[in-house]
């Protein structure tokens, strides 16, 4: 493992190594290979991740979370974008829910979908994406919720939703009423709920975790499945998309260091012209152009991290350390690869999946050139570009 740089407290450094000692236990990389190549949940090292009381991180005790906050959630991605990427995303999106949850959440909501989310009892998704959008929430919003006298009917068409096949829970965003920024509610919904298809999406990446396009025809739910306030859905979402776009970024590091940690391995072994390659200089230097890029976004993502722990505003800082961290992610599997050369396309090895699996943080949660627009608009003061 390469060294940490970034100074952590004694009680951070003791939460990632024991998640990193029950990772390696659980699911240690050739086992992480065969499920990724097999297209596999690692409901092993899920159920391993509530007992070490990881689901929790992020929700105070008094909830019966774990406590711990933005600090601490992004310690753990990296440690899971390091060593089991499929699993660090289904916890980005894990962490949004509990978060919405934590925030939203009727107490009956918080009984009965908080808790057992945090004991590893259920599983939720988060139905955002329109099939005919994706930055632009407002404008793509198609999906309606028809209010009736005894409850809610649903109908529209979700894309790109991760987890929906193997979920119980949906937290799905809808159009409640023609008010552009104020006409849009979440909702509670059980996955198996009538009317819901979940269509799996073959991908090229992240194969731990399904990807699904999701349609509701006439689904109909009770009145208290709508958490928070009427069409006040937006500014909801909206207070938790800095937070997620630095839990992505941190998976972004783990799966760019993981890549030059397989890569430092191999260089050290094998062999060409007499010595190992990790002698010559033009492989040091690749290496250590590709580390400085992953550690100088690690620490962006920290202080992020710890600004949003203040209490600080984080668009700018989010939005930077996310694009730092996915170009990052990406220069580091790029380079593994050129070192691998041919053996790269060993798909029993991990850095072909490494490779494969930074490219969503390209475009998700936030595709990289909004990002640059976000900094240009709020930290630069020029005009909104799009």
């Amino acid at each position: 493992m390469l060294p940490q740089l970034a100074k952590l407290t004694e009680e951070q450094e003791m939460l990632r190594q024991a998640l990193e000692g029950t990772i390696d236990r659980v699911s240690p990389v050739s086992r992480a290979q065969k499920l990724d190549n097999s297209k596999q949940f690692d409901n092993e090292l899920h159920a391993a991740l509530s007992e070490l009381g990881i689901l929790g991180v992020g929700v105070s005790e008094e909830l019966g979370g774990g406590g711990g906050g933005a600090i601490e959630q992004v310690v753990i991605l990296e440690a899971l974008g390091r060593k089991a990427t499929s699993m660090a995303v289904f916890m980005v999106v894990h962490f949004m829910i509990t978060r919405l949850l934590k925030e939203n959440g009727s107490e009956a909501q918080k009984r009965d979908y908080l808790t057992p989310l945090m004991k590893g009892e259920i599983k939720a998704s988060f139905c955002l994406t329109e099939a005919g959008g994706g930055t632009d929430i407002l404008a793509a919003m198609k999906t309606k919720a028809i209010r009736e006298a005894d409850g809610w009917i649903i109908n529209g068409n979700k894309m790109w939703i991760s987890g929906a096949s193997t979920s119980d829970l949906m937290v799905v965003l809808a159009r409640t009423s023609e008010h552009r920024s104020r006409g849009l509610s979440m909702f509670l919904v059980p996955t198996k709920a009538r009317g819901i298809t979940a269509s799996e999406v073959s991908t090229m990446a992240i194969n731990g975790y399904d990807t699904n396009a999701v349609a509701f025809d006439d689904v109909r739910i009770p009145e208290d499945a709508l958490m928070g306030v009427l069409d006040d859905g937006f500014p909801q979402v909206i207070a938790t998309l800095n937070g997620e776009r630095m839990n992505a970024a941190a998976v972004a590091v783990g799966i760019g260091r993981g890549a030059l940690e397989v890569t430092q391995e191999y260089a050290l072994e094998r062999a060409a012209f007499g010595r190992p390659i990790g002698q010559f200089q033009a492989v040091q230097h690749q290496l250590s152009i590709a580390g400085i890029a992953v550690e100088t976004a690690w620490l962006a993502t920290l202080e992020a991290a710890r600004r949003d722990e203040a209490g600080e505003a984080t668009d700018v800082l989010s939005s930077m350390a996310k694009w730092a961290s996915a170009r990052a992610a990406v220069q580091c599997t790029d380079t593994g690869m050129e070192i691998f050369a041919g053996a790269g396309f060993d798909t029993d090895l991990p850095i072909q999946r490494y490779y494969r699996d930074a490219r969503l943080y390209s475009f998700a949660p936030l595709n990289q050139n909004m990002a640059l627009n976000m900094i240009a608009e709020r930290w630069f003061g020029f005009p909104r570009s799009f």
